[in-house]
């Protein structure tokens, strides 16, 4: 319960301590004593306690069970595995666990868990770590129901809720024991963790069920209540209450979480009862004990020796833990994650496994099929002299055999002759037999067939008699007036019985004799044998005249039918059909009888006729019996006479096959000999080998090709030491790849780079899918090629219907490549990752979502990423194989040389590609003619020259080999002379593939810089057709190559912000240089970062002048090469450097001798970064200049015509935006330019619910061929997958050609990558520098349109001067941004559309009007349109007077009036358009802040600005290597800054003291403000206590470590004043140190203050709130002269001193400000130039004297803004002051107050630091 909430190794030895005190001082027993079995040891560790185990699962299924300890760990060990055995026997989804100790003790503990009340668990582990398993077995160890979510693409809450309602109902309503099994990428919604966590604590989720639902859960309470016999209330509340009683009794929720990233934290915090209700499980790294047990038991059944199995365990250990480590430095250096868990450990030995088997048994199969070759040739040698020999025995016995054939055949000729007379004779006679047969066959069919037609009748008249009983007869017989149907029958009944009637009187009275049948029928019926004697009734003889009389009087009668006669007697109705069916027999029978005769006759002629027959065949028979014989003997001899004849043959053809086979083959012996020895030795090598290839498969497949090629000699070195013999050349593309394979892998486009090889080696080798990260397309092009010809299937995971195009892949086992996945992938795909098959009707099948599909064994899925840098949770890289695919050096060079060559010798390329594939082929069909020889030999059983058809096939491809082989060679040497042709091209494509590598870090500075790898190809194409052409092969490559890098230099500057061009030219420039080898790489970084080192102990030689960190980076500077006796130099030239050091332009002067010299131009350029770090920009500038040219620090300017040229329809044009961008006005005019305009453009802005409509209206523009801009993409973060899909579905074929989308966004890491890869990007800020923003601005509309340029005729001097002074000075007012505060208080976002409009006005107004209208036209352009956007006060005055220095009648009348003071800047005299464009380009590239009325000291901040954002720009593009640590802990640094600070604080103030000793008085106001000073220090002292301690104690764990502490951490390790504190502190920009130092320089202020009473002089930044003691100052004044307060205002005087002992008479003294942008002058008493390199000049005292406003004069001095920090801007605070402007103090000058208002003096209470 404790131990398990104990994150720190530390922490949990100590808390073991404390129970073994505790356990000593209460039960006074020792804890070692107590568990002794547990450890061999004497005192028992922390680890041992691993071993104890309790739990009530020893017996299975017992009942009850018993909860005791376990005390064998063998029998537990076994139990556990039979337990796992039985799982796996019920699951669909077995699991392979290996149960090591480790494992079991998770089981264990979860399974006592599960057996707690409320027993909940908190499983934390990174994926891949064992804790869903080992859940998944404790719940079946212990006869829980096992419930989890299924997780499909469209689980959203209302799913997750109806699972939550079948849970609580199983574990409520059918009080089923549940376990709830949830991990955290299951989590689609924080909703489902705040659901969990109402579980854990109450058991319930608040209205969960509607009403209808709660009626049936109550309902079933109440049954469970009655059956349960509780004694309750059946209230609907009570029964609900049982509900969530039994929830609680049966639910066990387990939480499988990770804890990495913040959600981990973030949740805890959130949801307090994942950790308060569970009992907490760490899944920790697997111990090593561990890592060796699973290996032992996975590797036990592998052939190999004890020992060598011991050391591949060991080696297998070691893997895991190496790449630990290595993931670590590839997250520090490339900030690359890579995640190495258990499920990577269990890859690599699955792999190593199966890998193994397969390539032992490949490379002994081949060795055998060479072996057996050579036996074969060996056995065909030996065998030539034995055939020989045997020849010559065969010939004589030969000749024998063939005389002894020709005597039988003369005898069986003469017998033959007779057997055919006999076979003619009989064969007459059986035809006869055989007539008369079918005559007598004919007749007794035909009668059969009569008869057939009156024996059912027949039969059916017997049965009907037979169902008469005597008794139906009695009642017959004792009718006294029968019916007349009974009479009808009786009568025909006697006349068949040929009965005679009696004569008796007429019963109608008629008095004559009638004849009556009854008196007989009932005689007849009293014979005891009536039925008898009806049944034997003579049928075949009746007499005619009974016949004649029955058909005559009763079958024809109509009553006579049995159905009516049934009505009056059953009896009756049987006698009736026995009646009828008589007849029918009679009558057949009359027909039949002479037929019979007439067969009879016939049959006794056939038997007499085949009597004869019989005899005839005997005689045949006997005579054929004799030929036989004669047959028999005749076919011996031959076969004999042939057996010898073909063995002759059979000899001599083996002769030559022997001859043939060792002529053909015999080349090869020697051949096969080497390679079977080759073979041995690769055999003797695979155990190496393949370790380590699986260790490749399993762990570095994300590494990039340096870590793995270092990682790979460090494991061959590990290797080789642990005695495991592997090759000294190891590859993993030679251990498990195929030549062949490779090689068509090449020509699909795999790159020809090794490591592009075995990434590819990797895809096909490992057990899971591949997931590669490819953001140059690579693998995605090799994947479609390759698999092109299996019909691919390419899907993503926005496509709709990507499942069901899933499905039907699996089931056809077609391939699918799922490409452009971001960082997560589909929940309802992890069944297919992890490849969870089950059989179901002897088929193999997979569930995907809620449908189970059968699963084919041929499916193969891919998967590519574009990210460049994606970052895969262990949740999923644990479940697919990561492969950085991401280009090489090496492998974009060869694509580059083969596109240069293609383009500048096609002959040559076409040859070498056709060469390519023909040796392909060949080598191909060459390995296939080798295995088929191979294969016949070896498969041929016995005599190899027996064989035929193997010598010919052997023989054949032997032939086409040898011609293969021939071809081949002529091949290779063709290659050779290609190879060398073309490898004069090879430096274009290094140069190139530098360049590339220049650009593939870009997206570090910007997510917007992204370049794909097709686009840089096009590129390079385009260059290479369009550079200049030349004879010489020399001359050619530097045009090429000086054409393609300014071809990408301008494309790519096209899409950077300014402050980037200059940093892209220079990493251009280092990387061409580097790779040269005319520039170290450790010179350059040491360039960048100053070096990295501790204290410097060597004092510093000049500190008068020579910063410290400027000294500490000379003496690390002199640990590089060319720099060896720099420091002793430097230490006795001191003199001479402190004139480089104060040199104007250090970049351009000379270094002392004989560094001058010495030195090459970058190491020059490291001298002058240690010295004169704010020059370095300039430099930079110089040094690429001097390496690549003038134009590479001239970035063009902004083209969107060349742009649009770029493009085509499927090309989407994007605007990067930033702040004071808006290429809308220049786009609109552009498009009504091109004749789009109007109804052909639509723009929209991106926003909530706009993406539908973006949508139609791009479906509507690519039928009609319009244009869409889609206006800040950013803002539409959720449709940019859409917007993604849109672009990528664009096809030249569906789109009209005119149509264009313009898409404008801010930097924004959520815009899809593939649309910025691929599209025209551009970026359209304000140029930088003076010269290009005017240029930009004469490029421009309107000012480019020539009619608008011409449109003040007669005013042209006034039109154009203004013209120019107006775009002046929107340059200047963009270009002042750079200088921070001193340029604008608040960097606004001026814009072209503000220069176009204030243009438009001009020249209105200048038409309009005679005169110049120069205050409206001020107005207008100061105060309207550029001072719309200016909302501070100070800003606008700044503004208008630098505006006044343009709209001035000097400009159009002085023609010498110059715009600074050096003069180079002036608006030129009238000219044409083109003039002032040339003009404007003869401008100097950078301007010196005279031109901005600036002194040449804010170059020094706004330099060193520039250069720190160059340094750290480019650091970004580098691998970083974060610096050394000081090796102590985060916790340890925490703690020592906390109390170090907490330490140095003061106690705080007592305002009750203080109260008393300065009370409140009406005449000192002061007193006042000094209690409210230190009321408000008070609540800022207790603030940074309370947050120091409350730290403090959340590291010890005493209080929760919340969002607030957190940040506060985070603050103090970084040295910033944290925001906690910064909310209840004075505003400061110092950092932590200084922050502190200052607040107790204040609280010491005040403390002394309350000591020794009011200070003559007052610290006035040491106030926190400054305004309150400015009020108290005028307060007092006004009450001792009682003046109304507001009439008072101050007035300042600046005294010439530093100090002063006695206060003035009215008003303050106060000190400690700075002037920034000016010195005060102490000598004159005014404001003066600052000192060079001295920025803030600190004011001496001055004096605040409050004085009437009228008597305050106005004009004359310099108004001076007061702020607290040089930031320059604060808030309106609550107070209704501004948080940072104090107040305005007027400060004397010699100067006009122009002056000093385009310097931006201002004071300044605090400096930065």
């Amino acid at each position: 319960v404790f131990y398990d909430r104990l994150v720190d190794d530390a922490d949990r030895v100590k808390f073991f301590e404390i129970v073994k005190d505790t356990c000593q001082q209460q039960f006074k027993t020792s804890i070692d004593k107590l568990l002794k079995p547990l450890s061999s040891a004497a005192s028992l560790k922390d680890d041992d306690i691993r071993g104890l185990f309790f739990g009530d699962y020893l017996i299975p299924g017992a009942d009850p069970r018993v909860y005791d300890e376990v005390t064998d760990f063998k029998e537990l060990t076994s139990i556990m595995e039979s337990y796992l055995e039985e799982y796996n026997q019920m699951s669909k989804a077995p699991m392979k666990l290996v149960m090591f100790k480790f494992a079991i003790e998770h089981i264990s503990r979860i399974s006592r868990v599960l057996k707690q009340d409320n027993g909940h668990a908190l499983l934390i582990g990174v994926g891949g770590s064992g804790r869903q398993s080992a859940c998944k077995l404790a719940t079946f160890m212990t006869d829980y129901e096992l419930f989890q979510i299924e997780i499909s693409k469209n689980y959203t809450t209302v799913e997750w809720r109806d699972d939550l309602k079948r849970l609580l109902l199983k574990a409520g309503a059918e009080g089923k024991n549940t376990v709830f099994l949830f991990s955290d990428n299951q989590i689609k919604d924080e909703l489902f963790v705040e659901d969990i966590n109402m579980i854990l604590n109450t058991g319930d989720v608040p209205n969960l069920y509607p009403s209808d639902e709660k009626a049936e859960i109550i309902e079933k309470m109440q049954q469970v209540a009655r059956v349960e016999g509780r004694k309750i209330d059946a209230t609907p509340l009570s029964m609900y209450n049982l509900f969530i009683e039994r929830v609680r009794e049966h639910l066990h929720v387990v939480l499988a979480l990770s804890p990495i990233g913040d959600a981990f934290r973030n949740r805890l915090r959130m949801f307090p009862s994942l950790i308060n209700c569970c009992t907490i499980d760490w899944f920790q790294a697997w111990p090593d004990d561990a890592l060796q047990m699973v290996a032992n038991k996975f590797l036990e059944d592998v052939e190999m020796e004890e020992m060598m199995r011991t050391q591949c365990v060991s080696m297998c250990q070691y893997f895991h833990q190496n790449v630990r480590l290595l993931s670590e430095k590839f997250y520090s250096i490339l900030r690359r994650r890579n995640y190495v868990t258990p499920t990577s450990y269990l890859e690599l030995i699955s792999s190593f496994k199966t890998l193994l088997a397969n390539k032992r048994n490949e490379v002994m199969k081949m060795k055998k099929r060479y072996e057996v070759g050579l036996e074969k040739l060996a056995f065909a040698a030996s065998q030539v002299a034995t055939m020989q020999k045997e020849l010559e025995e065969l010939q004589p016995k030969l000749v024998v055999a063939q005389e002894e054939n020709q005597k039988m055949m003369v005898v069986i000729e003469r017998e033959s002759a007779e057997v055919t007379a006999r076979k003619k004779v009989v064969k007459t006679d059986e035809e006869a037999a055989n007539k008369q047969a079918a005559e007598a066959k004919a007749l007794k069919e035909e009668c059969e067939g009569d008869l057939a037609e009156a024996i059912p009748a027949l039969e059916a008249a017997i049965a009907a008699l037979n169902t008469l009983k005597p008794a139906d007869i009695s009642i017959v017989k004792a009718m006294q007036k029968p019916p007349a149907g009974v009479r009808l029958v009786m009568e025909a009944v006697c006349v068949m019985r040929d009965i005679k009637p009696d004569k008796i009187n007429d019963p109608s009275g008629s008095g004559q004799k009638v004849l009556d049948y009854w008196g007989p029928s009932k005689k007849l019926l009293g014979d005891m044998k009536f039925l008898d004697n009806l049944k034997e009734y003579d049928k075949d003889n009746i007499p005619v005249h009974i016949m004649k009389k029955i058909r005559a009087e009763y079958t024809s009668n109509a009553a006579f039918d049995p159905l009516q006669i049934r009505t009056a007697s059953s009896a009756a109705e049987g006698l009736c059909r026995w009646v009828q069916a008589m007849e029918i027999y009679d009558r057949v029978a009359k027909v039949v009888a002479p037929k019979k005769e007439r067969l009879a006759e016939a049959e006794k002629t056939l038997r007499e006729t085949m009597v004869i027959l019989n005899a005839k065949q005997a005689e045949l028979k006997e005579v054929e019996g004799r030929l036989a014989t004669l047959q028999q003997q005749f076919e011996e001899k031959t076969k004999e006479k042939n057996d010898l004849e073909f063995q002759v043959d059979l000899c001599r053809k083996k002769l030559e096959r022997a001859v043939k086979l060792i002529g053909g083959l015999g080349s090869e012996k020697d051949r096969w000999s080497h390679a079977a020895k080759n073979l041995q030795e690769t055999y003797d090598n695979l155990t190496g080998d393949v370790l380590i290839s699986s260790g490749v498969i399993a762990y570095l497949g994300a590494f990039t090709s340096a870590f793995r090629a270092d990682c790979i000699r460090d494991w061959i070195k590990k290797c080789k030491v642990q005695r495991i013999q592997c090759s000294d050349d190891f590859s993993l593309s030679k251990t498990l790849g195929e030549p062949i394979k490779i090689r068509a892998w090449n020509i699909a486009g795999l790159p020809t780079d090794t490591f592009s090889i075995d990434n590819a080696v990797v895809v096909h080798n490992a057990r899971r899918w591949p997931l590669m990260i490819d953001p140059q397309g690579q693998a995605n092009r090799w994947v479609k090629n390759s698999e092109r010809d299996n019909k691919l299937y390419v899907v993503k995971l926005t496509d709709s219907d990507y499942i069901r195009t899933l499905e039907n892949c699996i089931q056809f086992g077609t391939p699918v490549l799922i490409e452009n996945v971001g960082e997560e992938l589909d929940p309802s795909l992890e069944p297919l990752l992890l490849k969870q098959t089950f059989k179901q009707g002897g088929v193999w099948c997979i569930k995907l979502g809620d449908n189970t599909i059968e699963y084919s064994s041929d499916f193969r899925l891919y998967i590519t990423t574009k990210l460049r840098n994606p970052h895969y949770l262990p949740e999923l890289s644990t479940k697919v194989t990561l492969l950085n695919f991401m280009i090489t050096p090496e492998g974009l060079e060869d694509q580059l040389l083969g596109i240069a060559v293609a383009k500048e010798r096609p002959e040559l390329e076409e040859e070498r590609n056709q060469l390519i594939i023909q040796s392909a082929a060949n080598k191909k069909q060459l390995k296939e003619i080798e295995d088929k020889i191979l294969e016949t030999l070896s498969s041929s059983e016995g005599n190899i020259l027996e064989d035929e058809s193997a010598i010919q096939v052997l023989d054949s491809s032997k032939v086409l080999a040898n011609e293969i082989s021939k071809k081949q060679k002529i091949a290779d040497e063709t290659e050779k002379k290609i190879e060398q042709s073309r490898a004069g091209y090879r430096p274009v494509a290094t140069h190139g593939s530098v360049l590339f590598f220049s650009i593939t870090e870009l997206p570090n500075i910007d997510p917007m810089y992204q370049y794909s790898l097709a686009w840089f190809v096009n590129l390079y194409i385009i260059s290479i057709n369009d550079s200049t052409k030349s004879k010489q092969l020399e001359k050619r490559l530097r045009y090429l190559m000086d054409h393609f890098t300014y071809n990408l230099y301008c494309n790519i500057c096209r899409s950077l912000f300014e402050k980037d061009k200059l940093l892209f030219s220079f990493i251009l420039c280092s990387n061409l240089l580097i790779a040269k080898r005319e520039l170290e790489r450790d010179e350059f970084m040491f360039f960048l970062t100053g070096g990295v080192g501790l204290e410097n102990k060597i004092p510093n030689p000049a500190p008068s002048w020579l910063a410290d960190r400027s000294w500490d980076e000379i003496c690390r500077m002199c640990d590089l090469k060319g720099f060896k006796d720099f420091r002793p130099s430097f230490e006795s030239n001191n003199g001479d450097w402190k004139r480089f050091y104060d040199d104007r332009e250090p970049h351009r002067a000379l270094l002392p001798s004989p560094w001058n010299e010495k030195l090459t131009s970058f190491q020059k350029m490291i001298v002058l970064r240690c010295l004169r770090t704010d020059k370095v920009v300039p430099l930079v500038i110089d040094f690429v200049k001097d390496k690549l040219g003038e134009k590479f620090v001239d970035p063009p300017p902004f083209d969107l015509a060349k742009s649009y040229a770029d493009s085509n329809a499927t090309i989407p044009l994007i605007f990067v935006l930033s702040p004071g961008a808006d290429p809308m006005a220049g786009l609109l005019k552009f498009a009504g330019d091109i004749g789009f305009g109007d109804t052909k453009f639509n723009a929209i802005s991106l926003g909530q619910g706009q993406g539908p409509v973006a949508s139609k209206l791009i479906a509507a523009a690519m039928k009609e061929g319009t244009w869409v801009v889609l206006q800040n993409c950013h803002l539409a973060v959720s449709w940019m997958p859409s917007l993604e899909k849109l672009c990528e579905d664009f096809s030249a074929d569906k789109l009209n050609p005119d149509f264009r989308l313009w898409l404008t966004s801010y930097p924004s890491d959520k815009f899809p990558v593939t649309v910025l890869q691929n599209g025209v990007k551009m970026t359209n800020e304000p140029p930088t520098g003076l010269r290009q923003n005017l240029l930009q601005s004469y490029l421009s509309d309107p000012i480019s349109d020539k009619a608008f340029f011409a449109g003040c005729p007669g005013k042209e001097l006034i039109w154009e001067k203004l013209l120019f002074g107006l775009c002046f000075f929107h340059a200047l007012v963009q270009e002042r941004r750079k200088f921070g505060p001193l340029g604008w208080n608040i960097p606004y976002g001026f814009n072209e559309s503000d220069l176009r409009i204030s243009i438009r006005q001009l020249q209105m107004f200048i038409n309009e009007y005679n005169e110049v209208p120069y205050d409206a036209i001020t107005y207008l352009t100061g105060q309207c349109n550029y001072g719309g956007r200016v909302t501070d006060d100070w800003d606008r005055r700044c503004l208008l007077a630098i505006l006044s220095c343009f709209y001035t009648p000097n400009v159009i009348t002085d023609p010498k009036y110059k715009f600074s003071p050096s003069g180079t800047y002036y608006a030129p005299s009238k000219g044409a358009y083109e003039d002032y464009v040339e003009f404007i380009k003869e401008l100097p590239m950078t301007q010196l802040p005279e031109v901005f009325g600036m002194d040449d000291n804010v170059d020094i901040s706004k330099e060193l600005r520039q250069t720190k954002q160059l340094f750290d720009s480019v650091m970004l593009t580098q691998s970083q290597s974060s610096g050394g640590s000081s090796g102590k802990k985060t916790e340890d640094t925490l703690n020592d800054i906390s109390s170090d600070i907490i330490a140095k604080l003061p106690a705080n103030f007592d305002i009750e003291v203080a109260n008393s000793r300065y009370p409140v008085c009406y005449g000192e106001s002061m007193n006042t403000v000094l209690v409210q000073e230190m009321e408000r220090f008070n609540r800022l002292l207790e603030a940074i206590r309370t947050s120091l301690v409350n730290l403090q104690k959340a590291l010890k764990g005493l209080v929760v470590m919340n969002a607030e502490l957190e940040a506060l951490s985070n603050s103090l390790l970084i040295g910033k004043v944290p925001t906690y504190w910064a909310k209840c502190s004075y505003p400061s920009l110092k950092p932590l140190g200084s922050y502190i130092n200052d607040l107790l320089t204040r609280l010491k202020f005040l403390h002394d203050w309350m000591l020794n009473g009011k200070p003559p002089v007052f610290w006035i930044s040491g106030f926190y709130f400054t305004q309150a003691f400015l009020t108290g100052a005028l307060q007092n004044y006004a009450r001792k002269h009682v003046i109304p307060i507001d009439k008072l205002t101050l007035d300042f005087e600046v005294l010439a001193v530093d100090d002063c002992s006695n206060p003035p008479e009215d008003g303050v003294y106060i000190r400690g400000l700075y002037l920034d942008g000016a010195r005060w002058d102490r000598e004159k008493g005014v404001l003066g130039e600052q000192l060079p390199k001295v920025l803030y000049d600190p004011v001496p005292v001055m004096w605040f004297k409050p004085a009437k406003k009228s008597d305050v004069k106005e004009t004359g001095p310099y108004v001076c803004p007061l702020y607290k920090t040089s930031e320059r801007r604060g808030t309106l605070s609550t107070t209704g002051h501004s948080t940072n402007y104090v107040l305005p103090i007027k400060l004397a000058t010699d100067r006009p107050v122009k002056y000093w208002i385009m310097r931006a003096v201002a004071l300044l209470c605090q400096l930065d630091d």
